[in-house]
């Protein structure tokens, strides 16, 4: 039995192409136990993953499509298992520059579109007790919730050496879809689409509003986003950094300042990326603009494929003060999630479908470079396990999680939490920037002076590239 695929899943297949491949992938550091020979462990342990054969859906389906357009997911009977799950031997494993320039290459490539989408990759030197696992998965099989609720049912709170099951050979509840057999049921069905499309016409008029400057309160207009060296057409080649924050600190923060823990990170990527731009020569004449999932589940739903929407964010403009900075952020987010309360999941993510449709159309022109991106930076904060995890015997020490590059180019930043610590992977397309390991440190000085400038409101931030208007001073300012 197949899976069928909604519009915003198919839309990852149709986006794909050799320079823009829309796997997502994620980087996870482990440790072997003590007594195990660091020579031997790794591949007894690949050659046990690789033996389980008995594969559950999505992970044993390829896409089955008709002139190239994706109709759903079929069985897949031929498993290819030297394909899925590999090993390679690579030099220091502990080198953290290395194995980012190493992710660069693994994630760089495409899927084999004729095979179930996924790969589990293992990296070890033989001499560390360390080893690496990078898995990828395509963006079709799920958002990135999905993905995180299957990583953490592949991993178990302690270890263990018997009873242990990878993630693909593990068996999942199907959710059965309710057929509408009540005429009510229908009615209902029909009410909910008509809701569904007046709420978008409504979400159209009100940026129509904006647009012509009727109504400005509301949330930006795509396609405003600053053209710099990260954006434009997204081509082949990756550059990949990763870094860890204290999470505990994002959350002080937080509470000190009457903030989420997203706003606080919203504050300090927007600081850091404008200093990494600064460095490759960038001015800025207005606010950088930032992409924002929003997830469109209710509260317990367990529900697998996409189902998200993904809305551009102002961030802030022409203050040197940390906190206004962040107070500028807060405002113009709550502006959105105000936004995305009033109107219905469905109508949001149709807003989601159209902006992301017209910004692909763009890409398959080859027009990306002449046109304004939606946004400049995509951030993405997934909660993951708040205690250590093990597969099967061997520590989990941290995941990276390591996205796929949207229409019109930008950084994309994701960040998993896990056992109090906040593992982000960084990702850009790698046609302008050949290295972005400057920006890891960018983030860590931009939260650092983010929580000094609490309690020395004189400590600003240095010049970032902001090109500020001036206007007269007024007689009541003298």
């Amino acid at each position: 039995m197949g899976r069928s695929l909604s519009f915003l899943d198919k839309s990852f297949w149709l986006a794909e192409s050799e320079a823009s491949p829309k796997h997502v992938g994620c980087v996870q550091i482990l440790e072997m136990p003590e007594q195990a020979c660091a020579s031997e462990y790794v591949r007894a342990l690949y050659e046990e993953v690789k033996s389980h054969t008995k594969i559950t859906p999505p992970f044993n389906c390829k896409v089955k499509t008709l002139l190239g357009y994706p109709l759903g997911l079929q069985p897949f009977k031929h498993m290819d298992m030297d394909y899925h799950v590999q090993f390679h031997i690579t030099e220091n494993i502990q080198d953290r520059r290395q194995l980012d320039k190493l992710t660069e290459t693994l994630h760089a490539s495409r899927l084999d579109p004729e095979k179930p989408l996924w790969q589990f990759i293992f990296l070890h030197d033989n001499t560390s007790r360390q080893f690496v696992i990078y898995a990828r998965v395509h963006h079709l099989y799920g958002d990135g919730a999905t993905l995180v609720r299957w990583f953490q049912a592949g991993y178990t709170a302690g270890p263990a050496e018997e009873g242990f099951t990878p993630v693909w050979a593990l068996k999942r509840l199907r959710h059965k879809r309710k057929h509408l057999v009540r005429w009510r049921d229908r009615l209902f069905a029909v009410w909910q689409g008509l809701k569904t499309s007046w709420q978008f016409f409504i979400i159209m008029l009100r940026l129509l509003m904006k647009l012509v400057r009727i109504n400005t309160h509301y949330m930006p207009l795509p396609f405003s986003g600053t053209q710099t060296p990260l954006t434009g057409q997204v081509r082949a080649g990756r550059a990949v950094t990763t870094t860890d924050i204290d999470f505990a600190e994002i959350k002080a923060l937080a509470r000190r300042t009457r903030a989420s823990a997203n706003e606080i990170l919203l504050c300090v990527f927007d600081i850091a990326v404008h200093r990494f731009l600064k460095d490759h020569g960038q001015r800025f004449i207005r606010p950088l603009y930032t992409n924002m999932p929003v997830n469109l589940r209710k509260p317990g739903e367990k529900t697998t494929g996409n189902k998200i929407a993904i809305v551009p964010v102002e961030l802030a403009h022409g203050e040197r003060d940390p906190y206004v900075r962040l107070r500028q952020i807060i405002v113009n987010h709550r502006i959105v999630k105000h936004a995305a309360q009033k109107a219905t999941p469905g109508a949001f993510k149709a807003y989601t479908i159209t902006i992301q449709a017209v910004s692909l159309v763009f890409e398959w022109l080859h027009l990306s470079d002449f046109v304004k991106p939606i946004a400049n930076i995509l951030i993405s904060n997934l909660p993951g396990p708040k205690e250590a995890r093990y597969l099967k015997d061997s520590k989990l020490l941290a995941c990276y999680p390591v996205s796929t590059m949207t229409p019109g180019g930008g950084v994309n930043i994701t960040l998993m939490t896990y056992n109090g610590t906040a593992n982000v992977g960084m990702v850009c397309c790698n046609r302008h920037v050949k290295d972005i390991s400057p920006l890891a440190g960018y983030v860590h000085e931009a939260l650092a002076i983010l929580a000094q400038s609490l309690d020395e409101p004189g400590v600003g931030i240095e010049d970032i590239g902001e090109q500020i208007e001036s206007y007269p001073r007024s007689v009541i300012a003298e």
